[in-house]
């Protein structure tokens, strides 16, 4: 019977061949999945015999990274800015890019008191992370796919943010209702499909295409500005985050919109990755 530090030796080079980054953190974190435990853990243990339960268990998870699923979509969830959200493959998995985008947002805020739309909000975690950090907020949460609000809902409720509402919508085919918000947020589809054959089998292969790719990179863009123009207050705030090399053509988007004060902040990258402006 195999113990810990041999099953993670295995779990290792068996990754390793199938041309995993990082296989040993991959396989302890994988053990740690199935021995509800952590990396510490596992450690002041590593001459514990393993069950055949739970190496059944394990073969199982390795045999799903060995096929390049992600990481976090085989663990189940992932930790989003000091929050655990549930993901799976019906969802993007949160990025530390889209931290930035929240933390614009939350020292952009005229007032704790404001009613704010997530366009595309896929998990939830940009609505519910402002939601849970400003009590007095009124989110919605706005997808069209009915399994990402879903699970969306259900990250609501495991972060205890109740002043929450979900809506199925296709906004590039219809029209919103007539609420008005003071802030609209949005990490919409904006790498081109042409960039596909340049990007990790695990985003490709695992993540769902339609809150990836789009033929027209300004798409989502064009079609957010102008149905800001209807629902966002006056004076209210609209945040994007954008991909590389798009920040000049957003910014004469939202020029075009009647969007002023507008502000680009890079990454850790000095990537120019979120843009915002407020409306005239």
């Amino acid at each position: 019977m195999l113990n810990i530090i041999d099953a993670l030796k295995l779990a290792a080079e068996f990754l390793e061949k199938k041309n995993i980054e990082s296989p040993r953190l991959n396989a302890e974190l994988l053990l740690c999945k199935i021995l509800y435990s952590d990396r510490v853990g596992i450690y002041t243990q590593f001459d514990k015999p393993l069950k055949n339960s739970e190496l059944t268990q394990y073969r199982e998870l390795l045999q799903r990274k060995s096929r390049h699923e992600p990481l976090q979509y085989i663990l189940g969830s992932v930790n989003f800015y000091g929050l655990t959200f549930l993901v799976d493959n019906n969802v993007l998995i949160p990025r530390p890019e889209t931290e930035l985008l929240v933390s614009c947002v939350l020292e952009n805020m005229d007032s704790s008191d404001v009613n704010l739309l997530d366009i595309g909000c896929g998990s939830g975690n940009i609505g519910i992370t402002i939601g849970k950090l400003v009590p007095d907020s009124k989110v919605t949460c706005l997808d069209i796919s009915s399994e990402a609000l879903s699970l969306a809902q259900k990250n609501a409720k495991l972060n205890s943010v109740n002043d929450i509402e979900f809506i199925k919508s296709d906004i590039l085919r219809e029209n919103l209702h007539a609420k008005k918000y003071d802030l609209v947020i949005s990490n919409p589809p904006y790498v081109s499909i042409s960039e596909k054959k340049n990007m990790q089998k695990e985003i490709v292969d695992h993540e769902p295409a339609i809150a990836l790719f789009v033929q027209d990179e300004m798409l989502f863009y064009k079609r957010i500005c102008e149905i800001c123009r209807s629902i966002l207050k006056s004076s209210g705030k609209l945040f994007f985050e954008i991909g590389q090399g798009q920040a000049e053509r957003v910014l004469a988007l939202l020029r075009e919109n009647n969007f002023h004060n507008i502000k680009i902040e890079r990454d850790l990258y000095k990537i120019e990755r979120i843009i915002w402006g407020e409306l005239q």
